[in-house]
């Protein structure tokens, strides 16, 4: 049935207003493209503020650190990734315009003739088609999606090599974020089957955290040794290995988020940005996982006023600085899980995508620990998830604006 373009508005109101009512009011919006071995990585985030001074080094600097690590594998002696700006931003500062980002991949050069942009029926061209879909990959769900008997443009895409345009983006979050006293830092908690025993305190994740000599970003040194240890045994058995990163937001304002709607609460639209990070398929928000196997009085936070500092306080932050899916004013905290990936040298078994007989899954040029570096992808996910928030709460076209409203209701709060 075809729709009638003069039935009037209120009728197009009614009728799809549950679908409406689905879709995120985002203020912060970011998309990515490009592949593995394309031409480039871009990114694009519009509805920052006008006048928020950008640190292109900044920028460069938290793309160095995704690089980094121990059990990376041969891709980051390759590429030496930089953003280029190329719109959104003016004299060091953005205008209130969409930003656009560009980081080149030096590995083109090698992929060119195989990946080129234009027709090519040359039949001596040079392919490299993957029909032997890696178990836990996205190469055989994908290419049965889009219907290719080649799970090439499937992995391109599905790489975790994505992950530098989010860096990219939440770099200016980061920074937008700074502007009222928030910072985030995150660290190594598990990797393989050694993990850290303890808990680790803001100033040390802070440090660690911007430590690039740290090969697993771990606050605790013999720890961190047993943990490298477990790398190179996987290295050794031609294998992978997984593990678990923290990320910590220090000092957010109480308020950010809601409890009115499913997809208002903040911990909800933290957990599907961590998840949405390549090979984490857990996501906990501050002692969720041990609070789960408790009693609600050995894992609640409970609340006293300090009337010298005229604060409410709670004795300890095991809800990591989320209740109702609204900010507390503590720490907030997010865990992710992190499976080994997928691509292993001691290749396992599967099913040729054209002949349908087994033979070992394809093998691509790989890391075997991506740990610290999916922390500071994680760091970036919820650096865009809080910024988006702070622009709901506090609004405003200008940085000025902005903080305005933001001293405004930190004086509501202080007199609360």
């Amino acid at each position: 049935m075809m729709s009638n373009p003069y039935l009037p508005l209120a009728y197009w109101t009614r009728k799809h207003a549950a679908a409406t009512l689905l879709v995120p009011n985002y203020m912060l919006r970011f998309y990515t493209a490009g592949e593995s071995h394309g031409q480039a990585l871009l990114a694009f985030i519009s509805g920052l503020p006008a006048s928020l001074p950008v640190d292109v080094d900044f920028i460069n600097h938290e793309l160095h650190r995704r690089q980094l690590g121990y059990g990376r594998g041969g891709r980051q002696k390759i590429e030496k990734d930089r953003a280029d700006i190329f719109a959104g931003v003016r004299h060091g500062k953005t205008i209130g315009a969409p930003v656009a980002l560009r980081i080149e991949n030096r590995d083109w050069a090698n992929w060119e003739k195989v990946l080129p942009v234009e027709d090519s029926s040359e039949d001596d061209s040079p392919t490299k088609k993957l029909v032997a879909p890696r178990p836990g990959h996205a190469d055989l769900a994908g290419s049965q999606k889009f219907n290719f008997h080649d799970a090439r443009y499937i992995l391109e895409r599905a790489s975790a090599r994505e992950t530098a345009s989010r860096v990219a983006a939440a770099a200016f979050a980061k920074l937008l974020l700074r502007q009222f006293g928030t910072e985030i830092a995150s660290h190594t908690v598990q990797v393989g089957h050694v993990k850290l025993a303890r808990p680790a305190s803001w100033d040390e994740v802070r440090a660690v955290s911007a430590d690039l000599e740290s090969p697993l970003r771990c606050v605790d040194s013999v720890a961190q040794d047993k943990m490298k240890a477990e790398v190179d045994a996987a290295l050794k058995a031609g294998d992978t290995v997984g593990g678990i990163f923290e990320v910590i937001a220090h000092n957010i304002p109480i308020g950010l988020g809601s409890h009115a709607q499913w997809d208002e609460k903040l911990d909800g639209r933290l957990a599907q940005a961590v998840m949405s990070i390549q090979a984490v398929k857990a996501v906990e928000i501050g002692a969720g996982v041990t609070a789960a196997g408790s009693y609600g009085s050995e894992v609640q936070d409970e609340i006293s006023y300090d009337k010298s500092a005229k604060r409410f306080h709670r004795s300890s932050n095991r809800a990591g600085g989320l209740e109702g899916g609204i900010t507390n004013g503590e720490d907030v905290i997010v865990r992710g899980y992190l499976k080994p990936i997928s691509t292993l040298r001691r290749a396992l078994g599967t099913a040729d995508m054209v002949t349908k007989e087994p033979v070992q899954a394809a093998y691509e040029r790989s890391d075997w620990c991506v740990v610290p570096a999916g922390g500071v992808v994680g760091e970036a996910m919820v650096a865009l998830v809080l910024a988006d928030a702070f622009l709901q709460k506090f609004g405003g076209d200008s940085l000025a604006e902005m903080r305005r409203n933001f001293d405004n209701y930190a004086r509501q709060i202080d007199e609360f």
